[in-house]
């Protein structure tokens, strides 16, 4: 049994794959945080802004096996996937933590259907077989067992999760994503994303293996 928070057609909005074309499966639960508002100050991660509780999302929803996810995220990309050029059609498997429920049955039939299968982790757990494209985004002080992938995405600043910290993590691409904070008030939120821009901007000036990356998605208004 999958489960499914929301599923939608849109364009990656952060990091390498950035305006690509993408059908995003956001997984239900995350080993971080309970998603709960009441249990937040408490989490692992509590600066997270997306909400992975339940099934009711936009094309979420509870799929018995693989082959019936599979066809279920198909049926939301609306090209022939003939027509889609040198790039296979493409989902991106986030959460919530999505390696608690993505497993190599799961991948092999995205697979079958033409998709090539990219994943938004924590690196807190291992990463199955057959990933076309590994994106680790690392939490606070969550041990990550993740030591290759093809990019490294870091929210920026977090003090028990600085850069330094991931010298070892050997990646394609290395990426500092500025905080934003679901807990401060919208008159303070601006200030605060503006803030950690110049921060991370600095950051990436000072140490050229990183790169800044945006979320495109917000800025343009798109999901």
């Amino acid at each position: 049994m999958y489960r499914v928070k929301e599923a939608f057609y849109t364009l990656q909005g952060e990091g390498a794959q950035a305006g690509r074309a993408a059908v995003f499966c956001r997984f239900s639960k995350c080993n971080l945080w309970n998603g709960r508002e009441a249990d937040r100050a408490w989490a692992v991660c509590n600066f997270c802004d997306t909400d992975f509780v339940g099934t009711d999302g936009q094309n979420g929803g509870k799929f018995v096996d693989a082959d019936a996810l599979a066809n279920h995220i198909a049926g939301l990309w609306p090209h022939d996937p003939a027509a889609s050029g040198t790039l296979k059609p493409y989902v991106v498997c986030t959460g919530g933590e999505p390696l608690l429920q993505l497993d190599e049955p799961l991948i092999e039939a995205f697979h079958a259907r033409g998709f090539e299968v990219g994943v938004e982790t924590n690196g807190t757990l291992p990463a199955p077989v057959g990933l076309d494209w590994l994106c680790v985004s690392p939490k606070a002080d969550a041990k990550v067992v993740i030591e290759r992938c093809n990019e490294l995405k870091l929210v920026y600043p977090q003090p028990l999760a600085m850069p330094e910290r991931f010298a070892h993590i050997r990646a394609d691409h290395y990426f500092l994503s500025p905080m934003a904070s679901p807990s401060v008030p919208d008159d303070g939120a601006d200030a605060l994303k503006k803030s950690n821009t110049r921060r991370a901007t600095d950051y990436c000036l000072a140490h050229p293996q990183w790169r800044l990356t945006l979320q495109m998605h917000k800025i343009v208004g798109i999901d």
